[in-house]
C-alpha cells in the first residue's frame, strides 16, 4: 500500500512508525498523535500517504494492512474513514460541518476512527476556525489527517495542533521507472514525460498515456514562443483558454458521464429513459456538482499551463546562463536554444515576473482571459 509513494522514505518511515505504535501500543512518546498534517508539492503522493497511513490505522492488526481493508479504503467505503475531498475551488463550511458530525461517532469495526481532508488549504478562515475546534478536543480514538501544498496554507493555530509530516519532490529518473514498471510505459517517453511534469506523478501519467494531453501542452509551449506582435499574444490568450478548456473537458467528461450514468442506475431509470419528476431534483444535484468541478477543472487547467510555461522560461534562462542543467522540457531543446539566442537573462526574468504575475491575479479571481492577455502582452513588450 505504500508502493506508490516514490522518493519519500522518510515520510513512510514516520507513519510506519507511528501506525506500529498504535497498533502495538509501543514505541517512542509521541508517535502516534491524533492529528497529522501531510504537505508536500503537487503530485508528491499527499493523498496517496494519508490512505496508506488510514489503512495501515483501521486494519486487523497486519502491519501492511489487510487485504479487506484495503480495498475498501480504496473504494472509501470503509465504515470508519470519512473522507472530505472537494471539486470545487473551495470547501464550503456545510462539508467540514457534515464530516465534523461524522468524526462524534465511536469506531465500529477498528481501533480508530480516520477522517481525512484532501486540499484543506481550501478552506476559508471561517471554515477553519470550525476545524479548529475539533483539533483541539478530538473525540477518543479518532485521528485526523489533513493534506494541502504547504503549512503556510493553513491558519497558524491549525498547525500548532497538528504533527507534520513533509514530502519532498522525486527525482524524475524514479518517476519514470514508476511508469515503466507499474503502466508498462516506453522508458525513454516515461523519462521525458516525467521531466515535462516535474516530477508530477499524476499529471506524469496522464501525459505518458494520453497522446492528445501531450500535443495540448507541446501546443502551448508553441504558442508562446511564436509571439510576433501585440495582436498575435491577445489571440494566444485566448487560444491558451481554449487548450485549457479542452484539457478540462478531457479530464471532466468521461467522470461526468460514468457518474450520470451510475446515478440513473441507482434511480432504477433505464439507459435512455424518461427521468420521473420526482427524481429530476437530484440529478440536478449531481450536474451543479459537475458544473463546480469543470470549473476548478478549467483553473488548474489554466494553472498547469502556466506553470508549464514558468519550466519553459526557466530551460530558456538555464541556456542562457550556460549552466549545463537538464531542461525541463526535453523534447524542446533546439526550440530553446533558438529562443535564448534571440533574447537575454533580464528578459528572460521579466517574462517570468509577468506569468507569476498572471498566477497571482488568476488566483485573486481576475478575469483567466484578462490575466493571460496581459501576460503575453508584456512578455511581448520585454521581447521586443
Amino acid at each position: 500500500m505504500w508502493s506508490g509513494l516514490v522518493g519519500q522514505t522518510d515520510a513512510i518511515a514516520t507513519m510506519r512508525q507511528a501506525s506500529d505504535s498504535a497498533r502495538t501500543g509501543e514505541g517512542s512518546i509521541g508517535a502516534m498523535t491524533h492529528s497529522w498534517l501531510i504537505t508536500g508539492p503537487p503530485g508528491s503522493g499527499r493523498s496517496n500517504l494519508a490512505y496508506a497511513f488510514a489503512t495501515a490505522l483501521l486494519s486487523d492488526g497486519t502491519p501492511e494492512g489487510d487485504a479487506r481493508t484495503r480495498a475498501m479504503v480504496a473504494a472509501r467505503t470503509h465504515p470508519d474513514l470519512a473522507v472530505l475531498s472537494t471539486e470545487r475551488v473551495i470547501i464550503s463550511i456545510e462539508e467540514v460541518r457534515g464530516l465534523l458530525s461524522s468524526s462524534q461517532y465511536s469506531p465500529s469495526v477498528a481501533r480508530y476512527r480516520v477522517m481525512v481532508i484532501e486540499d484543506a488549504d481550501r478552506m476559508t478562515e471561517r471554515t477553519s476556525n470550525l476545524l479548529l475546534k475539533a483539533l483541539e478536543e478530538p473525540p477518543p480514538r479518532t485521528v485526523w489527517i489533513l493534506c494541502a501544498p504547504s503549512e503556510a496554507d493553513l491558519l497558524p493555530t491549525i498547525r500548532s495542533r497538528v504533527r507534520v509530516v513533509r514530502l519532498r519532490t522525486p527525482e524524475a529518473a524514479d518517476v519514470a521507472q514508476l511508469l515503466v514498471e507499474r503502466d508498462g510505459v516506453d522508458p525513454e517517453l516515461a523519462l521525458a514525460v516525467a521531466y515535462e511534469s516535474q516530477s508530477h506523478i499524476g499529471m506524469a501519467h496522464r501525459l505518458a498515456t494520453d497522446a492528445d494531453a501531450r500535443a495540448r501542452r507541446a501546443e502551448t509551449l508553441d504558442v508562446v514562443l511564436g509571439l510576433d506582435s501585440v495582436s498575435a499574444a491577445v489571440h494566444a490568450a485566448a487560444r491558451l483558454l481554449a487548450i485549457a478548456g479542452d484539457d478540462a473537458k478531457a479530464i471532466t467528461e468521461q467522470k461526468d458521464a460514468e457518474e450520470r450514468a451510475s446515478a440513473l442506475r441507482s434511480l432504477g431509470v433505464e439507459p435512455g429513459g424518461t427521468v420521473p419528476p420526482a427524481l429530476r431534483s437530484q440529478l440536478k444535484a449531481l450536474e451543479e456538482d459537475q458544473k463546480r468541478r469543470a470549473t476548478r477543472s478549467l483553473r488548474d487547467g489554466i494553472d498547469r499551463i502556466l506553470v508549464d510555461l514558468l519550466s519553459l522560461y526557466r530551460d530558456i534562462l538555464l541556456e542562457q546562463l550556460h549552466a549545463g542543467l537538464e531542461p525541463v522540457n526535453v523534447t524542446a531543446r533546439d526550440a530553446i536554444a533558438r529562443a535564448a539566442a534571440a533574447s537575454d537573462e533580464t528578459r528572460t526574468l521579466a517574462i517570468m515576473d509577468a506569468i507569476a504575475t498572471a498566477r497571482r491575479r488568476i488566483e485573486a479571481n481576475v478575469p483567466p482571459a484578462l490575466a493571460l492577455e496581459a501576460m503575453l502582452v508584456a512578455a511581448r513588450t520585454v521581447r521586443a
